[in-house]
């Protein structure tokens, strides 16, 4: 029998999502700094549903689930606005 675990899957695929999205073309003038991308991290994580799971079959499960087109397109439409605005009120002098 594997440890229990306690994961937020939406947590994981949202970071993942941020570090992606600010490093790609779209985003080359916004600032890449750790505090910007816990700001937009966190924005989205309030606005979205958690998903937790206390295993690893069932962090697949809901990977797989969060991984469908529509809930993609809503993460990601999340995290467009999410950066725009913490781009307007950044935590820190630029």
């Amino acid at each position: 029998m594997t440890k229990p675990i306690l994961v937020n899957v939406t947590e994981e695929i949202v970071q993942g999502l941020v570090r992606f999205l600010l490093h790609g073309p779209e985003y080359q003038t916004f600032c890449h700094c750790e505090f910007c991308q816990m700001d937009i991290a966190a924005d989205v994580l309030n606005h979205l549903p958690t998903v937790y799971v206390s295993t690893s079959s069932a962090r697949e499960e809901a990977f797989q689930l969060l991984k469908t087109p529509e809930e993609m397109e809503r993460i990601n439409k999340q995290i467009i606005l999410s950066v725009h605005n913490v781009g307007k009120r950044p935590h820190h002098k630029m």
